[in-house]
């Protein structure tokens, strides 16, 4: 899939994201306290200067910033930082945005002490090549002993069933329920996958049906921590969900010193 087909996707996706969320201030609020307390443990008592550098609407960057972090935010799709500047601006705090390529992202060197990557953005990228030039590129950025934090899908275990779908998510609007559903559609190799995002709508007694595409690589984590090595970091460590609070595993890393 090409980088225009999921700007294309996101573009599309930024209006309806909140949507995904049965109380998208609520969940910002979980995964910020949730971040921040990994943040503390390796780095230390902050504030921290943040590259949240797959922002998407601010789900996790709006969230920090209320923490008291300093954070830009960066993301493929220009219509999405755009409402995360918004909503950032809606929730008193400040949050800078970029429209930017993880694999070259328009900063200096080791200009933050923090790179976040979450909701399972980077397995966007579909080859090997991809992965380790935005994990170099994160790298770059951060100053030495600086935290990258990258959350992913759990793909050791979803490639051991190759689910067709995950369950259902449903948010409650003034106009009514609305419904998000995925369909997974995986590929030969047993390792990508095209999902299909589709969300129902209310529209009187009727539904409106929105439909989105995209394709994933399922990084195990083996493979993953593979590649935060050889893109120049250390102390690798994985934490599940029931050990962090956050709704995806987490894999830290330290910048090696250059």
């Amino acid at each position: 899939m090409s980088d225009s087909s999921v700007r294309r996707f996101y573009d599309d996706l930024a209006r309806d994201y909140h949507l995904i969320f049965a109380d998208w201030d609520a969940s910002m609020a979980r995964q910020a306290v949730a971040l921040d307390t990994l943040v503390r443990q390796r780095l230390g008592a902050g504030p921290r200067r943040v590259l949240d550098c797959s922002c998407g609407i601010g789900t996790q960057a709006i969230g920090l910033a209320r923490a008291g972090h300093r954070v830009v935010g960066g993301d493929l799709s220009a219509v999405a930082v755009a409402r995360a500047t918004a909503e950032a601006t809606a929730r008193g705090v400040e949050l800078p945005v970029v429209a930017a390529d993880m694999r070259q992202l328009p900063f200096p060197d080791a200009g933050f002490d923090v790179v976040v990557c979450a909701d399972n953005s980077l397995p966007h990228l579909l080859c090997a090549q991809d992965v380790i030039a935005a994990l170099r590129d994160m790298r770059r950025v951060l100053r030495d002993g600086g935290l990258l934090v990258l959350t992913v899908r759990p793909y050791d275990e979803l490639l051991a069933a190759l689910p067709p779908a995950p369950p259902p998510q449903i948010a409650e609007t003034p106009e009514g329920r609305v419904v998000t559903l995925q369909l997974w559609h995986w590929h030969e190799d047993g390792e990508h996958y095209d999902l299909e995002h589709l969300q129902l709508l209310p529209a009187g007694d009727t539904w409106t049906v929105r439909t989105r595409r995209t394709t994933y690589w399922a990084l195990t984590r083996a493979r993953l921590t593979r590649f935060v090595a050889e893109a120049g970091f250390t102390e690798a460590e994985w934490r599940a969900p029931d050990s962090t609070g956050f709704y995806q595993p987490v894999l830290t890393a330290l910048r090696a010193s250059r």
